[in-house]
């Protein structure tokens, strides 16, 4: 089976190997002196992977099977499945209300132990067709953090994909959302609140 590649942003190409399994490979940048691209490069590999690797012991997401330093490779398993992003309106509105509290309560739980996804949109969500559940994916902007206003910003991100890319029902869901969140996070008060923050200054900019 030759490589297949699936997706190329700014900071990876991704592809899938010959076994089956996504291998994510970090592209150089021809703007950075060579020596700060490696050690770039290397840094972010190394921690998209360890905190993958927590992630997986909470939630669900790809396993991680290999991480490759020298290339700037890391090793994930496919999940046969949709992206959430494109598949999310097609559902009943029941089930729409379900996945969105689960995405909730799974945000919520990453929180909880201090990680923060980065980049939490529909479109880093994989609806997995068989288990009928929700796998996040792409940890490439993912970091360590206890701060709410981090947080805070996580879920800002959500809420303004959903408002993007599911706008006939978008409130509905983010209450879905909230629902889930609150159910499992162990500082909801203080994270709501500061969202709110965030987003009047997201107002002001305009």
């Amino acid at each position: 089976m030759p490589q297949k590649t699936i997706a190329q942003g700014a900071e990876a190409v991704i592809f899938l190997n010959s076994k089956g399994n996504i291998v994510k490979d970090r592209i150089k940048k021809g703007y950075r002196i060579s020596e700060i691209d490696e050690k770039i490069r290397t840094r972010r590999t190394k921690s998209e992977a360890k905190i993958l690797e927590k992630a997986g012991k909470i939630i669900r997401v790809p396993k991680m099977l290999k991480v490759n330093e020298s290339q700037k490779e890391v090793i994930i398993e496919f999940i046969q499945g949709k992206k959430l992003s494109q598949y999310l309106d097609s559902f009943k509105p029941l089930q729409q209300k379900q996945i969105m509290e689960e995405i909730g309560i799974s945000t919520a739980k990453l929180h909880n132990e201090g990680i923060i996804h980065g980049d939490l949109t529909t479109s880093n969500m994989i609806y997995a067709e068989k288990e009928k559940k929700v796998y996040f994916i792409d940890f490439g902007l993912a970091f360590i953090s206890s701060r709410y206003e981090d947080m805070a910003v996580d879920i800002h991100l959500l809420k303004q994909a959903l408002e993007a890319k599911h706008f006939k029902n978008w409130q509905t869901l983010f209450k879905e959302f909230e629902k889930g969140y609150s159910k499992e996070s162990k500082h909801e008060k203080e994270i709501f609140e500061r969202l709110k923050k965030v987003e009047s200054r997201g107002r002001y900019k305009h």
